[in-house]
């Protein structure tokens, strides 16, 4: 499997940074960068990067199995992650997450059928004093109501 000309380059700079026999370090980055280009971790991701780095399957799925935001199903093109763990809870995170999935009309981990949004309830995204927050992609947005959900969906629809 080859990546773009770009990942490519990445990959190997990344590679570098580690001492040899410590290559392994490169994981994580390597699975996001690469779940970003194909769109999800596929087994043949999984066997490409295991190679490269001398990892093998059982650890990547391991891997995959601990972090939520390495996923083997493709997500939409907007990943709307929204945290509902006690600081945003408390200041409606829960409810917006209820509106994101009833405006979309997908549940957790779910995703329009033209695949331009997916929306997934997330335990923390370390923003607490700016709850109640959410990400679209690697994009935060704080202090979020309904109405602010609702332009933001409305704005990324406009969106190519």
């Amino acid at each position: 499997m080859t990546f773009s000309p770009e990942l490519e380059a990445k990959f190997a700079k990344m590679i570098e940074n580690y001492p040899p026999g410590r290559q392994k370090g490169a994981l994580i980055p390597m699975l996001l960068y690469a779940q970003d280009e194909v769109g999800a971790v596929t087994g043949e991701v999984i066997d490409e990067i295991g190679r490269r780095l001398n990892v093998s399957r059982v650890e990547i799925e391991e891997v995959l199995g601990y972090y939520t935001m390495l996923t083997r199903e493709p997500r939409g093109k907007y990943h709307l992650q929204i945290c509902t763990n006690i600081s945003c809870m408390l200041t409606g995170g829960e409810e917006l997450f209820e509106h994101a999935c009833k405006k979309l009309g997908v549940g957790n981990k779910g995703k329009t059928p033209d695949g331009r949004f997916s929306v997934e309830e997330v335990e923390c995204l370390g923003a607490c004093s700016w709850a109640p927050a959410m990400q679209v992609n690697y994009d935060f947005h704080y202090h979020m109501t309904p109405e602010k959900l609702d332009q933001l969906i409305d704005s990324l629809r406009k969106l190519q």
